[in-house]
């Protein structure tokens, strides 16, 4: 069968990620990005046409299959919207949009065109989080009670200024958007869908640097009756320190830890112990810091295997619109106005 052939609309750090991936996997057959030497070095590197302007590529390249987009959060929903009108699938980065309603038309354009629309959640993919989640569909822990989610990374003054768009409220969003928004997902996939929200958000270490928050304090209620908290920063001193989420059961209490949910910290479950945990990927290094864990493997793996296969897509729109829809309330509950 003739291997998939894609497009990556959007040369920045990400980008490596999905084009190594892509090369494996199918075929990168086009690239762009606006900034030419961008496209022109990642092009080259995978003998891909290069592009400058992402309608051009859309126009031309019919002969595609899928897009992926990974721009700006700001630009998702219009570049996704405009290739699903040009007939093509697409793999969209994190987060999937910056409004709700954004999310909600790039849903509606994909059912228009009778097109995929896959969103990057590679968080899912880490080993302790599939185990988690496993004991919590087997009922492992029982009732859940409580839970406790804790980011705290470092973005230092020279992580915005050396971006054109990070750190502004029209291309990056906020804090939730473009650090934590895997985080996000994880508390939605494994618990349900939140109700109730309160919060306060403050920049206390990035005036002038940022247009949003640094820290945030949010209290949630699920709709199933769980309470929790989020405490956000990116004002961790010197490097990141933690990202974890702790979960409080009738019949058990476990910890993913490590800087990126990558390690499981703690455990105490009524009759129960996890095992053999198989090592996972390790983090995106961008130079100055490191980011989350690189399971891009896997998503691209989902992607083919639901194109090529027939199989169950791994992250969808509407989990992608759930996870924008959540940091929307704690964003309104926080007093924020865009």
């Amino acid at each position: 069968m003739n291997k998939l052939k894609f497009a990556i609309i959007g040369c920045g750090r990400i980008a490596d990620r999905h084009a190594e991936q892509i090369n494996r996997l199918a075929i990168l057959q086009a690239v762009c990005d606006k900034v030419e030497s961008r496209a022109v070095q990642l092009g080259k590197k995978y003998r891909s046409k290069i592009f400058s302007n992402y309608e051009d590529l859309l126009l031309k390249e019919k002969g595609l299959d899928v897009i992926s987009v990974c721009t700006p959060n700001g630009l998702h929903a219009e570049q996704s919207i405009k290739a699903f009108r040009n007939g093509f699938h697409v793999l969209c980065e994190k987060p999937m949009a910056i409004s709700v309603f954004d999310c909600g038309e790039m849903i509606k354009e994909a059912e228009k065109a009778n097109k995929r629309l896959f969103v990057v959640k590679q968080n899912r993919y880490n080993p302790p989080v599939r185990a988690i989640k496993d004991a919590l569909d087997e009922n492992r822990l029982g009732k859940i009670l409580s839970v406790q989610l804790n980011c705290f990374w470092n973005r230092n003054k020279d992580y915005y200024s050396k971006s054109e768009w990070k750190g502004t409220i029209k291309l990056d969003g906020g804090t939730l958007f473009t650090q934590y928004s895997h985080f996000i997902d994880l508390l939605y996939w494994m618990f349900g869908d939140i109700r109730r929200v309160e919060a306060m958000t403050r920049n206390l270490n990035h005036e002038k640097i940022i247009e949003f928050e640094d820290t945030g304090v949010v209290i949630i209620e699920f709709y199933n009756g769980i309470i929790g908290t989020i405490n956000y920063t990116v004002n961790s001193f010197g490097k990141n320190m933690e990202g974890s989420l702790t979960i409080f059961g009738e019949l058990g209490t476990v910890k993913i830890g490590g800087q990126y949910l990558n390690e499981l910290e703690y455990q105490n479950i009524k009759d129960y112990k996890i095992t053999d945990i198989p090592e996972g990927n390790p983090p995106n290094n961008y130079g100055q810091y490191i980011g989350s864990m690189s399971n891009h493997d896997k998503v691209y793996e989902n992607v083919i295997d639901v194109l090529v296969n027939n199989g169950s897509i791994g992250t969808n729109g509407f989990e992608g619109l759930k996870t924008v829809e959540i940091i929307d309330k704690i964003y309104t509950a926080a007093g924020r106005k865009n």
